[in-house]
């Protein structure tokens, strides 16, 4: 009778919670395989992104994979110059944030913080100090901002750090075949792939679209409004 009871119980407990596990393995299978966002602690690609901004990861940009795992249903399309990508390190595993500046074959270099795709040189043009506005104190010292514009990339800033040792010149290296060159807009505040190598195409995640909202960890959480549901370029 009480074994009759309890397995009375279990199977009135399972029937009450089995829709709330059912949409649970919803929720996570699309995070895993559709869509996701990502917070940002660092500020390696600060001004483009700063720390507290959480990020909207389209994970169908490039391909739709198995969720939970990295295997690939199908691929309708690869990551392009410019694109910031979502990718798992090749180093410890920990998901970062960076943008893809060398393709398979490129030839990529860095000299005096100026970035050299297969030979030619990238535009720069000096921006206003308040396109940095959210970027939190640091000690980093002076920041430099420039709008950098590389052969068939969009524009977008990057951030110099003159008083901050860093390794400002670097390579030139050819990115190897189904791999990525990635840095942070950070360029002097970045560990990327000027240190740990280039990153292989099934690491990468999805692409970072979006800041959905943003919080300035420096005074107490407060909303930063003007940075809620921004295009990210």
């Amino acid at each position: 009778m009480k074994e009759f009871k309890c397995w009375k119980k279990c199977k009135g407990l399972w029937q009450e919670t089995k829709p709330l596990l059912v949409l649970v393995v919803i929720l996570t299978a699309v995070r895993s395989a559709i869509a996701d966002w990502n917070d940002v602690p660092t500020g390696s690609m600060n001004p483009t992104i700063v720390q507290g901004d959480r990020v909207f990861v389209n994970k169908l940009a490039y391909d739709l994979k198995v969720p939970y795992t990295t295997w690939h249903l199908a691929q309708w399309s690869n990551p392009k110059r410019g694109d910031i990508a979502v990718f798992f390190s090749p180093v410890d595993g920990q998901r970062l944030v960076k943008r893809v500046v060398g393709l398979p074959g490129d030839k990529v270099e860095l000299i005096n913080d100026e970035l050299f795709i297969n030979g030619q040189r990238s535009k720069y043009e000096p921006l206003s100090a308040d396109i940095g506005r959210d970027v939190p104190a640091d000690h980093d010292g002076r920041r430099l901002y420039a709008e950098e514009k590389a052969d068939g990339t969009p524009s977008h800033p990057v951030t110099i750090l003159p008083q901050r040792p860093a390794m400002r010149s670097f390579g030139p290296t050819m990115v190897p075949p189904g791999k990525y060159f990635m840095m942070g807009d950070n360029r002097d505040n970045s560990y990327d792939s000027r240190f740990w190598g280039s990153v292989d195409r099934k690491r990468i995640v999805g692409r970072a679209t979006m800041v959905v909202m943003s919080l300035d960890r420096q005074h107490y959480f407060e909303p930063r409004w003007n940075r809620f549901f921004t295009k990210l370029l």
